[in-house]
């Protein structure tokens, strides 16, 4: 199947370069070493994401991002990752970058959570900044 899917829920918002995007999300998997099914990124606004935050992960808090592990077989990956669009044009005018690069880096982020990369703990959000950093240079667009 191998298929990568933009949704919206309770915004609108276009999303640029769909087919680039695509193919970089699927060439990150693979340079991980993994196969991709089917992933699906859901961009919403705060309240949407806040409410999937309180139902599924008992936090009562704001985030940009939200990610399901669907995955039945090892090293094949499958999921949705939910973003709040609000959060990301927040976070960019908070780290002066553009809401493009801003929203490539949390959409790499998910699909690297996908591929087992963790970052609770300071070690793993150091590995997880690098190989965000690692994947957003690979961008072509």
């Amino acid at each position: 199947m191998a298929t990568i899917n933009f949704f919206q829920e309770e915004i609108t918002f276009i999303l640029k370069d769909k087919i680039k995007l695509r193919e970089w999300i699927k060439q990150t998997i693979l340079k991980e070493g993994c196969k991709l099914n089917e992933l699906n990124f859901i961009f919403c606004n705060d309240t949407y994401l806040l409410n999937i935050n309180r139902e599924y992960l008992n936090h009562d808090t704001y985030t940009d991002i939200i990610t399901f592990d669907n995955s039945d077989e090892e090293g094949v990956i499958t999921g949705d990752i939910f973003i709040s669009y609000e959060r990301v044009c927040e976070n960019a005018e908070k780290f002066s970058v553009s809401v493009k690069d801003e929203l490539h880096r949390i959409i790499i982020h998910g699909t690297l959570h996908l591929l087992g990369y963790k970052d609770k703990s300071k070690g793993d959000k150091d590995l997880m900044t690098q190989k965000e950093n690692e994947h957003l240079e690979l961008r072509k667009f």
